[in-house]
């Protein structure tokens, strides 16, 4: 019946169900250990303030991306990963290799939007177990997001300017 339902939803294209289904167990088993621990140390989730909202969204983005796209992290994306082409930017662009568990976690790696979730989670516990350092890595995080998008605005206001 698995076999079955997979081949009716891969149709021609071979998707790596499998793998797929182990990075969510994966997933669900570090959310449910570290609600576990939570629980058994009797730590309250926090309620966010705006403040932490922004923060955490900002720095979420800009983790994402760190780890998913750029030059300096790809020895952590290489083992599920083959390079491409450079991407702009201190960014690369890299094609998923192997099948089942590896492409899985390779897909993950390289989408900046699959591992968003991984990472706002990862924030997420921060504020319930280390809140000032979250704060701060959050913070750290934001302040190099605006940094970047600083460095583009002035170079297209320096490359707008050479055009005259």
């Amino acid at each position: 019946m698995v076999r079955q339902l997979k081949r009716k939803y891969e149709g021609d294209e071979e998707r790596p169900l499998g793998g797929y289904l182990a990075v969510l167990g994966v997933y669900a088993g570090v959310t449910g250990a570290l609600v576990g621990l939570a629980k058994a140390l009797r730590i309250p989730p926090p309620t966010p303030s705006a403040t932490d909202t922004v923060l955490m969204s900002l720095a979420t983005h800009k983790l994402s991306r760190l780890l998913s796209k750029d030059a300096v992290t790809s020895p952590l994306r290489a083992p599920f990963t083959r390079y491409r082409e450079p991407a702009g930017d201190g960014e690369l662009m890299e094609s998923v290799r192997g099948h089942g568990v590896q492409h899985a976690a390779g897909e993950l790696i390289t989408c900046p939007f699959c591992l968003g979730v991984w990472v706002a989670t990862g924030l997420s516990a921060g504020l319930v177990f280390a809140p000032r350092l979250t704060r701060l890595v959050c913070v750290t995080l934001t302040a190099i997001a605006v940094s970047d998008g600083l460095q583009l605005v002035y170079d297209n206001a320096k490359d707008a300017g050479g055009d005259s």
